[in-house]
């Protein structure tokens, strides 16, 4: 063996060249230093010697590409476009239910938009499953992405689309079967009941497509492209408000033409979220099931919470739904308008859940933890700053709100009392959406399921009953809201605390040199 190669230089290299710039280190070190996690994620190894072949010291290695785009820039302007982005998307599935409604009021029977607000109510219970898996799907691809794994990113989303198929292929035919015993559950009675159970068996068994639709959602928000996810949620507004008059008037099918223009708009928006995702971003990965197996884990610690958390709000719409079902079906179509003039007027505050995770999850996978805090705390302002503007433009329009759904009796003073004392409520909801939000992002899922849990019960049944009490149905729509406030204040000192400490603990590791803060975070 010659000199030359018993200095285990490799072929090629000259001998006893140092650099002036690199300690100290022979060129054969100091190209190892340059290929860095490249060579180990090529399978080589670094050491000198070690390989057959490096490529030439000239020639340099560029860094992983990384598509984070919540790194930089104001978190602020973040949010906005986010959140409005996404608001216009959940817009049009917002206005789904509410043209139903608006529709089926035209007939002038209370009896059937008393049957709309009991069968999506019920409903309700498949929204908040596919939101909580968005939730999940944006808050782990989203990390993926901020550390550079978009490979990472579409194995996990294959993962989290089988786990959302599957789960609402079970809702839908246990919701099928058993919809009149739930209708009795929530106090519907007489034609109310029959025809929301028509409408239930109709809708539901497309709650599937919903799921594919919502999950494709998160998984465009979680790459930042905030308008072909808005895109795929407005195409549902865009059928439903084609067809849903067609289908009611036009062939004479009442009820039964809404829900076929909702399954429509389902259609519509499973098809606007798929297409750039196969065409922009690689689609999702081939199914694997020792993957699938592995992902399991990292899914249900944030799905499983994001999902109960998300079944809190409709548990608790049940209760304010049976409290007020015994004041008639009147008062009960008068809370269906507001269950639908809500979310569509402070639809922003509803968007900030979604919109407002992978601001969060991407910093927080790149340990930016003055960010995290910093999107959370203008996030506060921008809900306190719409909150107050929408309210005001509700308070001025009640009168012909109740006008346009020939509201009477306790559904015209219920509207009148939500525009009057409810809609400023609605500021402590969006910080707890914006709590709950964080704490799923932030590992933390388990908080955010106590905290929806207890706000939806302990922060329901009692003000309903003072309320109810104080007040009859007006009452009972005030405490519902009234009491998110002690749980509001809950979720952002929980929150506030949770960052502190994980900086600190982040602070202390990367000083032991243990793991140093730009390594990648996974569940």
């Amino acid at each position: 063996m010659s000199d030359r190669n018993k200095t285990g230089n490799q072929p090629g290299e000259e001998t006893g060249k140092v650099s002036s710039t690199d300690g100290g280190q022979t060129p054969t070190r100091a190209r190892a230093d340059l290929l860095g996690d490249g060579a180990s994620a090529a399978g080589l190894d670094p050491s000198p010697g070690a390989n057959a072949q490096l490529p030439p010291a000239d020639i340099p290695v560029p860094p992983p590409k990384n598509n984070a785009k919540f790194l930089t820039g104001d978190p602020m302007r973040h949010i906005t476009v986010m959140s409005l982005s996404a608001s216009v998307g959940l817009v049009s599935l917002f206005i789904v239910d509410f043209l139903d409604l608006y529709f089926i009021s035209l007939l002038e029977e209370t009896a059937l938009a008393a049957a709309v607000g009991f069968a999506t109510t019920l409903l309700f219970f498949s929204m908040s499953l596919t939101i909580g898996l968005m939730i999940a799907m944006s808050a782990l691809a989203a990390r993926r992405i901020g550390a550079g794994d978009e490979k990472g990113a579409r194995e996990i989303a294959t993962s989290v689309l089988t786990i959302g198929v599957g789960t609402s292929v079970v809702f839908s035919i246990l919701f099928w079967i058993f919809a009149p015993a739930i209708l009795d559950m929530v106090g519907a009675t007489g034609d109310a009941k029959h025809y929301a159970t028509r409408y239930i068996r109709i809708t539901v068994p497309f709650v599937p497509l919903l799921s594919v639709g919502m999950v494709a959602s998160g998984l465009l928000r979680a790459h930042g492209d905030a308008r072909r996810a808005m895109n795929a949620t407005l195409s549902a507004g865009i059928v439903n408000a084609i067809f849903d008059p067609l289908f009611i008037f036009g062939f004479g099918l009442g009820l039964d033409g809404a829900a076929y223009a909702s399954v429509l708009a389902r259609i519509a928006m499973v098809v606007t979220a798929l297409l750039p995702i196969l065409r922009r971003y690689g689609g999702f990965a081939p199914f694997n099931r020792d993957l699938f197996v592995s992902h399991l884990r990292p899914i249900i610690a944030i799905a499983g919470p994001a999902i109960l958390t998300n079944l809190a709000t409709p548990t608790g719409t049940v209760l304010v739904t049976r409290a007020i079902a015994p004041y008639g079906d009147a008062a009960v179509a008068g809370y269906a308008v507001i269950a639908r003039l809500l979310p569509l007027a402070f639809v922003v505050v509803f968007a900030l859940s979604g919109a407002i995770g992978p601001i969060i999850g991407q910093n927080y996978g790149a340990k930016s933890y003055d960010r995290v805090r910093e999107t959370i705390l203008k996030s506060v302002l921008f809900t306190g700053i719409y909150v107050i503007g929408m309210w005001l433009l509700v308070f001025f329009g009640r009168s012909f709100v109740a006008d346009q759904f020939n509201l009477t009796g306790e559904g015209r003073t219920l509207v009148m009392w939500f525009g009057l004392a409810v809609a400023p409520l609605l500021f402590f909801s969006g910080v707890l959406f914006i709590a709950n939000a964080a704490l799923n992002n932030l590992d933390r899922p388990l908080w955010s399921t106590w905290l929806n849990w207890s706000r939806n019960t302990l922060g329901i049944m009692p003000f309903i009953m003072l309320g109810g009490a104080w007040g009859g149905a007006p009452g009972i729509l005030i405490g519902q809201y009234a009491g998110a406030f002690p749980f509001a204040l809950l979720g952002v000192f929980f929150i506030m605390r949770l960052i502190n400490k994980l900086e600190r603990a982040e602070s202390n590791t990367g000083a032991d040199g243990i793991a140093p803060p730009s390594s990648s975070v996974t569940p």
